[in-house]
């Protein structure tokens, strides 16, 4: 079946934790990873995303990206990063009882050849200044080896309370 998706993975969070990890990428298809649902233990809190290499997060500094930020009641902003150890997916700001919802599209994970990209399109509501708001851009993990998963983390100290985290291979 052309076009279809084929789950690989999913991780459903239910108690408190500190990260989250998918992996299964095994061929060079196009893979999807959706997050619905996310809160965090403390208002105010990032969520980070990092490649894996044999399920193990890659904290290099080599984390490029480019993201338009939307916000309800205030200017569009232009953010941009260059040689970060992760991908800032959105200062996701979520407050308790209040979640964050994502689709990340990745290219290139498993050829080593080839540098690891995704697109992401987000939306949450940004407790800092009580809107809702979204990202959409571009990332690219600038390093030549096979990632066989995505790992999301949190600022320092802060977990993960609720949500389900779903990769998805897209099949060609």
């Amino acid at each position: 079946m052309a076009g279809a998706l084929i789950e690989v993975a999913t991780n459903t969070v239910s108690s408190a934790v500190a990260s989250v990890t998918l992996t299964g990428i095994s061929t060079n298809d196009s893979y999807m990873v959706t997050y619905n649902n996310v809160t965090m233990n403390t208002s105010g809190s990032g969520m980070y995303v990092r490649t894996t290499t044999s399920g193990s997060a890659d904290s290099d500094s080599e984390y490029d990206n480019a993201f338009k930020f939307f916000r309800s009641v205030n200017a569009f902003e232009n953010t941009t990063g260059q040689g970060n150890d992760k991908w800032g997916v959105g200062p996701q700001r979520v407050a308790s009882a209040v979640s964050a919802n994502g689709v990340l599209n990745l290219f290139n994970f498993n050829d080593s050849s080839e540098y690891s990209s995704m697109l992401v399109d987000n939306c949450f509501f940004w407790s800092g200044s009580n809107e809702f708001a979204g990202y959409v851009g571009a990332a690219t993990h600038s390093v030549a080896e096979s990632n066989d998963g995505i790992h999301f983390v949190s600022d320092s100290g802060r977990t993960f309370t609720a949500g389900t985290f779903t990769l998805f291979k897209i099949q060609s």
